[in-house]
Formats: C-alpha cells, sequence, structure tokens
C-alpha cells in the first residue's frame, strides 16, 4: 500500500456526541450538515455534485476509492462537498481507465477525509436523530472544534445557490442545435447539461440571480432551472424568474432545487427534512403513467405535498414510495413540470430520464402552435 493510515480524527456532531476515526493523511479541519449517502458507486460524480456545498458526506458503502478518479465524471469543476466520512478508504485503484487515486484527487484540492470510522453506527444515529451540523479535523482538541462548530449556520434558510453558480453566461452544444435553451444556474451539474445537448440543444447556462429578461434575450425554446444546495426559500430572484416564465406561459423544467423554487413562486411551501434523501436507489411512483422508477436523489428540502394538493393549478405527478414525499409535479394550464429527484442520473439509473424528452415535446408543442 502507497500510503498509510496513521493519525487519529474525530468527528464532532452538533449535539456532543463523538465518533473517532483516522485521517488518510490529509490534515486540517472540515465543518458542515452531516448526511449520508446509500449509493454503492459514483462517489466522484456525489463529491463533485454542487447540491452537496456546504455538508459532510458520509457514505453508507464500506469501501471508497477503490476505482480511482476519472476527469469525465466530475459534475463540477471542483468537490463540492465540505468533507468526506467513510469505513474503509482504498489508496490504491484497479479500474483500467482511471485518472489518479482518489487520494491524488484529495491532495490536489486540500481535501480533508477521515476513514475506519464506525459508519453504520453513524448513519443509525443520525438518521434517528435527524440532520445536524458537523466537524471532521485531525486537530483532536475537543474546545476548539466546538467553537468551529458554534461559527456554522444552520442549513435552514441558508442561501448557498451564490456559492457554487457561474459568475457569468456561457453556451454548451452546437451552434446550429434545433433548441435553444436558457438554465439558471443555483448548482447546476454537468450531466444535466449533457443530457440537453444529446437532444440537439444548444445551452445558455446563466448565473444564479440573473432576471428573465436577461434570460429571454437569448430567445430560447425552453426554461431550465437547476437542481442545487441550500434552502430554496432565500433565492427570491430565481422565484421571480419562474413567476415571469410561467405567467408567460413558456416550456419550463425544473429539477431539484429548481423544482422547489417552481413551487415557492406558486406560493407553495418547502420544508427542510429530518434527513433528506440521497443515494441511487429511491423508488418512485410515476402517477400518471402507472409505471415505478429507481431514481437518484440529493436534497434535504421538499415541497409540501398537501398544500400542492390544494392547489388547483398544479397536480402531483411523481410520488416517493417510501416515505410519500412530493416527487414530481406539472401545472395543468401552463407549460411548466418539475421534479424532486435527478433524472440525467449522475450517478444512478436512468428510469427517469425520459423528463428531458417530455420537455422536447413540450417545447415541440409550443413550436406546432
Amino acid at each position: 500500500m502507497k500510503y498509510q493510515i496513521k493519525k487519529k480524527a474525530i468527528l464532532l456532531l452538533e449535539d456532543g456526541t463523538v465518533f473517532e476515526g483516522k485521517s488518510i493523511g490529509i490534515e486540517g479541519t472540515a465543518v458542515g450538515e452531516i448526511c449520508f449517502n446509500t449509493g454503492m458507486t459514483g462517489y466522484q460524480e456525489i463529491f463533485t455534485d454542487p447540491s452537496y456545498y456546504g455538508q459532510l458526506m458520509v457514505s453508507t458503502n464500506a469501501h471508497i476509492g477503490n476505482y480511482g478518479t476519472n476527469k469525465n465524471e466530475q459534475e463540477s469543476d471542483s468537490i463540492k462537498i465540505s468533507g468526506l466520512v467513510c469505513r474503509n478508504f482504498s489508496f490504491e485503484y484497479s479500474r483500467e481507465n482511471a485518472d489518479t487515486s482518489l487520494f491524488d484527487y484529495f491532495e490536489k484540492q486540500n481535501f480533508v477525509a477521515i476513514s475506519d470510522v464506525d459508519t453504520r453506527a453513524l448513519v443509525r444515529y443520525i438518521r434517528d436523530k435527524g440532520a445536524m451540523n458537523a466537524v471532521i479535523s485531525t486537530n483532536t482538541d475537543l474546545e476548539y472544534l466546538k467553537k468551529k462548530l458554534d461559527k456554522v449556520p444552520s442549513m435552514d434558510g441558508l442561501e448557498l445557490a451564490s456559492k457554487v453558480s457561474t459568475k457569468e453566461p456561457y453556451t454548451v452544444g452546437n451552434e446550429n442545435a434545433t433548441y435553444k435553451i436558457s438554465a439558471l444556474d443555483i448548482g447546476i451539474k454537468q450531466n444535466i447539461i449533457n443530457n440537453l445537448v444529446k437532444r440537439d440543444c444548444l445551452v445558455k447556462v446563466f448565473p444564479f440571480d440573473t432576471s428573465f429578461e436577461k434570460m429571454s434575450a437569448f430567445e430560447p425554446d425552453g426554461y431550465f432551472l437547476s437542481n442545487g444546495p441550500g434552502d430554496p426559500t432565500p433565492l427570491k430572484s430565481a422565484q421571480t424568474v419562474a413567476k415571469e416564465i410561467i405567467k408567460r406561459d413558456l416550456p419550463l423544467f425544473g429539477i431539484c432545487l429548481g423544482h422547489q423554487v417552481i413551487a415557492l413562486a406558486n406560493g407553495i411551501s418547502t420544508y427542510k427534512m429530518h434527513n433528506g434523501h440521497r443515494g441511487i436507489n429511491h423508488p418512485v411512483k410515476n402517477l400518471i403513467t402507472g409505471k415505478g422508477e429507481i431514481t437518484s436523489q440529493n436534497h434535504g428540502f421538499v415541497v409540501d405535498k398537501d398544500a400542492v394538493e390544494k392547489n388547483n393549478d398544479f397536480e402531483i405527478t411523481h410520488e416517493h414510495l417510501n416515505d410519500h414525499t412530493l416527487a414530481g409535479m406539472r401545472m395543468k394550464n401552463k407549460n411548466c413540470f418539475s421534479v424532486q429527484y435527478h433524472p440525467e442520473a449522475s450517478p444512478g439509473p436512468h428510469d427517469s430520464s425520459y423528463l428531458f424528452d417530455q420537455f422536447i415535446d413540450n417545447i415541440n408543442s409550443v413550436k406546432k402552435q
């Protein structure tokens, strides 16, 4: 083995609970809201997903790093999780098309990760107690860590889209593509853009606070509101954009945070979940077709299902089968639909990729008119 785990490291939860582990060899301290992901694969995509910004990730998979990293499997230009907690960290990898080891990938970004933690006990604990802030560190001074933890803001009410959004607009795709899409970047994943480009779209990605007027100046055929981190409630600018698009009955598709923004734009509330949904095996039922889908999910907030049921302008289209929370909705008299999960499935199954086709079908319907 090229590297050796030696130094003690600890995880301190907001309620004072301590879990012991070991450093993988990169010293430092990381803070954020602790959450867990149940996916058995796709760790690089998870680590670089902007939706995870501000969170410490616990992997329920026992082995992390065993297939290395590949530059084509990133969802953004850098690691977005605050830190990693895992059981077994693999310094060596065995995948032929890997570019480098996960350790080297972490070391280049000075990323803090701790291993040898009893992740089964940890996940059971936070599953029961709920999401809370935490700190991981190679510094085992508890008083120092408590002071660090005291300064970490609650995720409830926290605006984080501005931390991960592009600073300047940019385009992806063929300049002569059949369709033009204006996408609001409130934490967009690369594979979402890839899915649109694959369907012959030229996508222009705009910063999180871009106005409807600037997005419409691109003369798009459709509008997209992306996934992203944090609480949707503070995103007033994005909600205004959604209102303007809906008022004009233009094709609109929202994913995850974008889905929540659409709800808030229509006076439908959202709330913070006890733990959230994070993994690539979440069962969802399409209430329109009656078919089940295995989905990739990553969210700590959710749209209030009761509020949607009471809103005459909306119809619930998808339901999470584990806890019956709302997983998708559409407007009855407007060209607008959204889902809480990730149909681009990176990582994850591709059961829900039809939603991108549905978006294109909606655009074509408007074009015919």
